[in-house]
Order: C-alpha cells, then structure tokens, then sequence
C-alpha cells in the first residue's frame, strides 16, 4: 500500500463517516435546504412583484393615479386654463 491510497482511504473515511464525530448534527442539513428554497422562491416572487409594477387594475380609487386626460379636464373645469389651451392639449395627448 502506497502513501497515495493510505491518504485517500483516511479522506475517504474521514469525510463518509465523520471520524465519529458530529454524527448528531445531521438533522441541519435538510434544514439548511429548506431555508435556501424558501429564500430563493421569495427572491422570485419579489422578484416578479417588481417587475409587475404598478400594473393591477383592482385597485382601490385612493391608490390609482389619475391619467394624463383627467388632470387635463380636472384643470379645464376649474378654470385653471381655458378652452383653447384644453383643445390643443388634449388633441396632444390623443395623438401621443
């Protein structure tokens, strides 16, 4: 038996059967798996919540922002411009 095979066996041993030692602690294994799946689907979903954005068409009143259209006619009826203005922007929003 040659120094090579005596040193892969004793790494071999050492690393299928612990030596003996730290056999108890086995169990954090398949909760170190669990932690990592649970982070990497909540990266996902984060991930895809913010890519989505603001894009939800169910939301409450309070939270929707008005469009471009409706700050111009908001406008418009209070006074705060008056008709030629609201026509010539108005026809510029449609056409953007």
């Amino acid at each position: 038996m040659n120094f090579l095979s005596t040193y892969t066996e004793g790494a071999r041993r050492m690393w299928m059967d612990y030596e003996g030692y730290g056999m108890g602690w086995h169990w954090l294994g398949w909760l170190g798996m669990a932690f990592f799946w649970l982070v990497l689907v909540l990266l996902v979903l984060a991930a895809v919540k913010y890519l989505m954005g603001n894009r939800r068409s169910n939301a409450p009143d309070g939270e929707r922002k008005p469009d471009a259209l409706a700050i111009l006619e908001e406008r418009y009826a209070r006074g705060e411009i008056d008709r030629e203005e609201f026509l010539k922007k108005r026809d510029d929003l449609n056409r953007g």
